[in-house]
């Protein structure tokens, strides 16, 4: 399958009320982004709790994602191993799981050498049995991959891709669309994502609880309807921003999807922590503001 490009959100990971995977509302979220028009899900990532979840639990999600797709959808799986050898073995596990690509994260804590990038993703894309995507996301791992470094490691054979998360995203995005061939994708959840297309990117991956909003935003993007697409884009902005504040972006992520009708339960995992007031009351009047629709099987 060619390297996924355009609107590829990252899944969040439902959980019950108690804590359990909870399988059903995957399956509703994986087919509200299917009616979204998504070009791709992808799994395990920042927004997935992935920190969070068992070897068995991503065994059970890939496949259930897998089941509710169907095999022309394709689905990038995180790897966030803090070495070598357990990020090939979540690469390995992704790939007999049926990804169809890898987004890999370098090693955290541990901080790496300049040097070291280079051959952890080396060795990774040597043995992880299908493509490789780096992760650029500095003010997460403290890991910074600069510009030369992904530059060397376009020319190594498995990396097709890199997702930049290291603000400003558009600045760097232009600057390895200046030195590599790599297909670029977005993240930060979408805050630059029209910078992000103006400079060389071809693929956004933001959280999963508005994807029926940006689909027409790029779309019109991709139709030449810029002013409508900035003015969309504008509009929706402060749930994006919402969306990534520091220790509440998951419980923002699962209420939304939860008063969307999506999810059953905002429940997250330690160390992500449940929504506060504060933030709840901005939430509350975004969503006002905004009167996204409710979802449910079905809706088109």
């Amino acid at each position: 399958m060619p390297t996924p490009t355009g609107l590829i959100p990252i899944l969040a990971t439902p959980f019950t009320a108690t804590g359990e995977l909870d399988v059903p509302s995957l399956h509703s979220l994986v087919e509200f982004q299917l009616a979204s028009g998504v070009d791709g899900v992808a799994v395990f990532g920042m927004a997935s709790e992935g920190f969070a979840l068992t070897t068995a639990e991503r065994a059970t999600i890939l496949r259930e994602v897998r089941d509710i797709t169907g095999p022309n959808i394709p689905i990038i799986a995180g790897v966030n191993g803090g070495s070598t050898v357990t990020a090939l073995e979540q690469a390995q596990a992704a790939a007999d799981g049926g990804a169809d690509q890898v987004m890999v994260l370098p090693p955290c804590p541990t901080k790496p050498s300049p040097a070291q990038v280079i051959e952890f993703f080396s060795e990774v894309a040597a043995g992880a049995g299908i493509p490789v995507m780096i992760q650029d996301a500095a003010a997460v791992t403290g890991v910074t991959i600069e510009v030369g470094a992904v530059s060397e490691l376009a020319g190594v054979d498995g990396i097709t891709s890199i997702k930049v998360e290291t603000p400003p995203t558009p600045l760097k995005i232009a600057a390895i669309r200046e030195h590599t061939d790599l297909t670029i994708l977005g993240g930060l959840n979408a805050q630059s994502l029209i910078e992000e297309y103006d400079n060389g990117a071809v693929g956004t991956m933001p959280a999963c609880e508005f994807s029926d909003l940006l689909r027409p935003i790029l779309d019109d993007l991709g139709t030449g309807r810029r002013d409508e697409a900035r003015t969309a884009f504008t509009r929706l902005l402060p749930l994006i921003h919402l969306g990534v504040r520091p220790g509440m972006a998951w419980a923002v992520h699962k209420e939304v999807l939860l008063r969307r009708g999506i999810i059953a339960s905002s429940a997250v995992r330690l160390p992500a922590r449940p929504l506060e007031p504060i933030t709840e009351k901005a939430l509350t009047e975004i969503l006002d503001d905004l009167a996204l629709p409710a979802w449910s099987r079905g809706t088109r």
